[in-house]
């Protein structure tokens, strides 16, 4: 049986995330706290693993019920908590010297900062994807896989890639429920330059993305839509609310079921 067995928000953008035991859902789709803020530089832009592999170096925790961010490098040495909000000077100050150049933190608390602005609802893979994964990898653990791929939601009681059935072809979406909430699926994820990098000291595993593709391909079930992958260096899917599923809550253990015939092209 389908159940959801972890939720992961990101509630800074690019850093390190928590674990909670249950979740509102936002108006855009996205999971309430998830990547409401995001580190910008002076060019506007977002300051990420993507563009800045120093991200991996900085370790953080967030206390959702007194907003304060609690900041390290991986050495440990240089450390501060802050209030993000009464000591916000503060603390973009202590990021610009740990980066060396100017950072502006910004918040969106209606719909955050997602990376798929498309499909900004939460991301879902399932916890046997993430062991098959790794065993691709020797010296990766599920954990460090998990880390790497920074996923939402992750899916308990299915094997192995259980969620590519959770989209369709091209312009289809599959319509599914965790508890009592709907979900459209709509594409398997797209994967980045983050992946290959260790997430806490940020070296490269060696073709990490050369043999996770090949391998991706190679163990491709048979439910998932094929003509969706341009290329097979995908992993997770991406997903939307409908509308009138703002506001409701999902919770660890809820059982994840796909009606029969739940498929619509909307897109």
């Amino acid at each position: 049986m389908a159940q959801l067995q972890r939720i992961d928000i990101f509630p800074v953008k690019s850093l390190d995330g928590i674990s909670l035991p249950t979740v509102r859902l936002l108006k855009s789709g996205a999971l309430e706290g998830d990547r409401r803020f995001a580190l910008i530089d002076a060019q506007e832009k977002y300051i990420n693993g993507k563009r800045h592999a120093r991200v991996h170096h900085l370790r953080s925790s967030f206390d959702l019920m007194t907003r304060t961010l609690h900041l390290h490098n991986g050495d440990g040495w240089h450390a501060g908590s802050f209030h993000v909000d009464q000591e916000r000077d503060r603390l973009q100050e202590w990021l610009g010297e740990f980066f060396g150049f100017a950072v502006r933190v910004r918040e969106d608390p209606a719909a955050g900062f997602p990376d798929d602005t498309d499909s900004p609802g939460p991301t879902m893979v399932s916890t046997a994807t993430l062991q098959e994964v790794a065993s691709w990898f020797p010296g990766l653990c599920a954990q460090q896989i998990r880390r790497r791929m920074r996923a939402n939601l992750e899916i308990g009681g299915v094997p192995p890639f259980w969620e590519d059935r959770l989209f369709g072809p091209p312009g289809v979406t599959v319509r599914f429920l965790i508890g009592e909430v709907e979900f459209d699926g709509v594409n398997p994820c797209q994967r980045c330059v983050v992946p290959p990098r260790d997430p806490i000291r940020g070296d490269i595993y060696p073709n990490f993305a050369k043999i996770f593709a090949q391998k991706r391909e190679e163990t491709l079930p048979a439910w998932a839509e094929r003509s969706r992958f341009n290329h097979f260096y995908r992993l997770a899917i991406n997903t939307r609310l409908p509308p009138d599923q703002s506001g409701k809550t999902i919770c660890v253990g809820d059982q994840i079921t796909i009606p029969r015939g739940a498929v619509s092209a909307s897109l």
